[in-house]
């Protein structure tokens, strides 16, 4: 009696029919070793074509789809992301160029760690993010923006052991901040008001709290505030105008200053004859404002703003103090690489130059 022939080998079973195939599973279907297959996906290691294709063809035939990324993260110890946290809403970010810019250069900064970027926001509202500040996978965070919630995100940081970086904002020991001269490039721009003869300046500012609180600057407000770039600002075109009052926006846009410019020139017989604005979209705003009740923008007020960017639709050059923003970026993201490199980079300041446009004349008489 003749033996039976061995039955064949099952064909394999389809991706839906069993459990998910695995590298070892891939292996051994096209008999290589898991060390060869895992070259074959890597594409590092002396592998030659026709193994690697037997490889992807086994891969194909049982339906998988590749390495788990995540499985290679925990292998290196890094996710291979740097978070970017933002203060406001990802949409109202890409309406400033500054962020812009500044995303930009954080970019070019961390090109050599072939790292992708992660936008984070921290506005503070309930169930504003369903990855955060505390449980996003980044191995290191940028703080941009000028943000009254620096104090949170940075505990939150400090609580998980991730490194971070500051563009602006006193963040204590162990942080590196990348600055700019707020305060006294602030102060340039008010002595060059002083110069040219105004007296009655009025300021249209940043947001100072968490809560974005608008209207009237008050002294609470003034001394609960925790925005530090806001402050600083502040307290530079106070050492020239120290009785000048102040409108609090809540964000830096241009409806944000036309709201404010509003409040500032609504009663004719207290309008100022200039107003510093903390960023150039107030000051876009501002102009705004003093087109609709008529007032001529600079001869019978100045207003000098505060980045250097471009405003789309403004028909004005605004007189401003340009700030480097894609360099601070870059910097940032330089400071990122020698973080997760073991260094411990320094916090860098820039200066800001004072850009002077058509929107600042003579005082009126």
């Amino acid at each position: 009696m003749q033996p039976e022939p061995p039955a064949p080998a099952p064909a394999p079973a389809p991706a839906s029919a069993q459990s998910r195939p695995t590298l070892a599973d891939v292996a051994a279907h096209a008999g290589v070793s898991a060390s060869t297959a895992s070259l074959a996906f890597s594409g590092a290691g002396p592998v030659s074509d026709a193994t690697k294709q037997r490889v992807f063809d086994a891969a194909a035939e049982l339906g998988y789809g590749g390495p788990d990324p995540r499985a290679r993260s925990l292998r290196r110890g890094r996710s291979g992301i740097v978070g970017v946290v933002l203060e406001e809403r990802v949409r109202a970010a890409f309406l400033d160029p500054v962020k812009i810019q500044m995303l930009d250069g954080i970019t070019e900064g961390i090109a050599p760690l072939g790292a992708g970027l992660l936008l984070l926001t921290d506005t503070g509202e309930p169930g504003d993010n369903a990855v955060s500040i505390e449980s996003a996978p980044v191995d290191a965070v940028v703080l941009i923006g000028c943000s009254p919630r620096l104090a949170e995100s940075v505990d939150a940081l400090r609580r998980r052991g991730i490194p971070a970086v500051a563009i602006e904002g006193a963040t204590g020991d162990g942080i590196p901040e990348i600055s700019i001269d707020n305060r006294q490039a602030t102060r340039r721009g008010a002595e060059y008001l002083r110069e040219l003869g105004h007296s009655r300046v009025a300021l249209v500012t940043l947001p100072f709290d968490a809560a974005r609180t608008r209207g009237a600057l008050t002294p609470e407000l003034e001394r609960a505030g925790t925005a530090a770039t806001t402050l600083e600002r502040l307290a530079g075109a106070r050492e020239v105008f120290p009785d000048a009052p102040a409108q609090v926006a809540g964000a830096s846009s241009i409806e944000e200053g036309l709201e404010a410019g509003r409040a500032v020139l609504a009663d004719p017989a207290a309008r100022p004859t200039a107003i510093i604005a903390q960023s150039d979209l107030l000051a876009a705003g501002v102009i705004l404002a003093a087109e609709e009740y008529g007032i001529a923008v600079p001869a019978e007020l100045s207003v000098l703003g505060f980045d250097g960017i471009r405003v789309d639709g403004l028909q004005h050059d605004l007189t401003t103090l340009a700030q480097p923003s894609a360099a601070k970026g870059r910097a940032a993201g330089e400071a990122v690489v020698r973080l997760l490199a073991g260094e411990v980079p320094e916090s860098v300041c820039f200066t800001s130059t004072l850009h002077v446009g058509d929107t600042t004349a003579a005082a009126p008489r």
